[in-house]
């Protein structure tokens, strides 16, 4: 791996959750410091630390075991697979009603990261992929996701008025215009996406919370702009209520 932009910190913290790791409530400080060739000063400054950020945990006997902090990681890394399996046995079944495909994606920055799709046949063929990524402002998916960011994290994501890049004429482009319209995704629970990212498709999306009510990942169906009015309502009510499914309560 390139070290050019390495963090020699966080690669001693990685070697002491390792050390951890290995032997959980045996090693002190003086056992971690000798083992890694850290001065004891500089191995407390660290340790103190990651107990704060509740990485490890200091043991009645001055031992170190790992954190609560590490095991609700472990359990997002999981999550996310276990969030497509499910994706895939339940909009396997929603597909049908709605009869058009149906797609998992997660907010990656400015983008959305494609996850799954269950995917209806079509003599038109949706190009979104699971790996792909298009920028969440014109996307129903990333608005889905981007109406339940701090204001904060979305002033972060977007500091400029100015909304890029355009996929077609109907693409959001300023950051006013979207603040606003993500004030009527919280309301309505589901977000639109009106030939936004691709001529001649319609899209509704719905977020996919964790089980503290985070929003993790989002849920869309993509169908024809002349298929919209008539499927819109019948869309929206399933989109909502698979993605209250995927969610953990």
């Amino acid at each position: 791996m390139e070290r050019k932009y390495w963090v020699p910190a966080l690669e001693k913290a990685n070697d002491v959750l390792m050390q951890i790791c290995e032997r959980p409530s045996e090693l002190k400080l003086i056992d971690l410091s000798k083992r890694l060739e850290i001065n004891k000063s500089s191995m407390f400054t660290l340790l103190n630390t990651m107990e704060a950020l509740e990485w490890i945990v200091r043991e009645n006997d001055a031992t170190y075991s790992l954190g609560s902090k590490l095991g609700s990681w472990g359990n997002a890394f999981f999550k996310q697979f276990s969030l497509i399996d499910r994706f895939r046995k339940e909009a396997a079944v929603t597909k049908h009603v709605i009869l058009e495909t149906i797609q998992l994606a997660k907010l990656e920055q400015h983008d959305v990261l494609y996850l799954a799709k269950e995917e209806m046949p079509s003599p038109v063929r949706i190009s979104s992929e699971p790996g792909m990524k298009l920028p969440a402002h014109a996307t129903a998916l990333g608005k889905a996701m981007l109406a339940w960011l701090d204001p904060a994290e979305f002033d972060a994501l977007y500091p400029a008025d100015e909304l890029a890049p355009s996929l077609t004429p109907h693409t959001l482009r300023s950051r006013e215009v979207l603040h606003h319209g993500l004030v009527a995704v919280r309301e309505a629970g589901c977000a639109f996406d009106l030939e936004e990212a691709v001529m001649g498709f319609c899209c509704v999306a719905a977020p996919v919370r964790d089980g503290e009510g985070r929003v993790v990942a989002a849920i869309s169906c993509s169908m024809f702009k002349h298929d919209w009015e008539q499927k819109r309502e019948l869309a929206m009510n399933e989109i909502r209520a698979l993605a209250q499914r995927l969610s953990q309560s």
